[in-house]
């Protein structure tokens, strides 16, 4: 099983890496959020198993993604964009602090859905920058 789970993460670092080198802005943040949500699907499996040590650090990991998209906000373009995503990606990390703390499905349920929103605006900001020039938060 060890030995499954490595070559499957080298699998993901090598078609992780590769695709990054090939992505725009948009398509970096909407990889972001594949792997938030793919990470987010994992906790929840983790806790449904009762594997805790897997759970913690899975979550970890999405918080760290949510930290990132955090950072990567541009609070001179987009102030109320901006603002509005900060707080929403520090309420997305407590409710994961939450879960993690609680064992809480339901918690990183809510955090996926946001995510999944989230992500939704961003496939869509393509065909809007083609349409008229928008000021980017990010």
């Amino acid at each position: 099983m060890a030995m499954n789970n490595k070559g499957l993460n080298a699998y993901r670092n090598v078609h992780v890496s590769s695709a990054v080198q090939y992505a725009d802005g948009i398509q970096l943040i909407q990889m972001l959020f594949d792997g938030l949500i793919e990470t987010l699907a994992s906790a929840e499996g983790h806790i449904e198993r009762k594997n805790i040590a897997e759970k913690c650090r899975v979550l970890n990991r999405a918080s760290g993604i949510i930290y990132g998209l955090q950072d990567s906000l541009d609070f001179n373009k987009g102030t109320d964009l901006a603002r509005n995503l900060s707080d929403l990606y520090d309420y997305m990390i407590r409710r994961l602090l939450f879960a993690n703390l609680h064992n809480d499905v339901n918690a990183i349920r809510e955090v996926k859905g946001l995510a999944n929103e989230i992500r939704s605006a961003w496939e869509l900001l393509p065909s809007l920058l083609k349409q008229q020039p928008v000021a980017l938060a990010c």
